[in-house]
């Protein structure tokens, strides 16, 4: 079941992690064919921008718990959309296909997506990773982040 005390418990989990988010996995296995989870973010957790190549790996995303921060870039890292999702709208969810870059982070504490995506789980390539994007954990990430919640009305 997925309720209020599950996204509690997941939310708890992310505040404690080090990289400031948690998963939730629905699908049993990372080779599963697909892929359904729960994904918990504190604020200033950085995912660094990426895109899905293979044609299986289009991404829907729906916000159940607080406000999710989304950026599309172009393939040379300029903005194409920031926009806040939230469970109370007026825009609670995105699907976005293979070969498109995105980010996404908590606008407030406590946010929660649920996912879903084609399996199996496959670590980002580089030719996956924005080159233009400071990778997770360098000196420039923080920075990086705070630039984009700024493009953000969600806080």
């Amino acid at each position: 079941m997925i309720d209020h005390a599950l996204l509690t418990q997941v939310c708890s989990e992310a505040a404690s992690s080090p990289r400031g988010r948690k998963n939730f996995n629905f699908h049993g296995d990372n080779a599963d064919p697909a892929h359904r989870l729960l994904n918990a973010f504190e604020p200033g957790s950085y995912v660094v921008p990426h895109r899905h190549l293979d044609a299986a790996k289009d991404e829907t995303i729906l916000v159940l718990r607080g406000v999710l921060g989304l950026v599309i870039f172009d393939d040379d890292g300029g903005v194409v959309q920031a926009t806040a999702l939230s469970a109370t709208g007026p825009a609670c969810g995105v699907d976005i296909p293979h070969g498109v870059y995105h980010t996404v982070f908590a606008c407030v504490p406590e946010t929660v997506m649920f996912e879903s995506k084609g399996g199996p789980f496959m670590p980002l390539s580089s030719e996956e990773r924005a080159p233009w994007a400071p990778a997770e954990g360098s000196d420039g990430a923080t920075a990086y982040l705070r630039t984009l919640m700024a493009r953000v009305d969600g806080r």
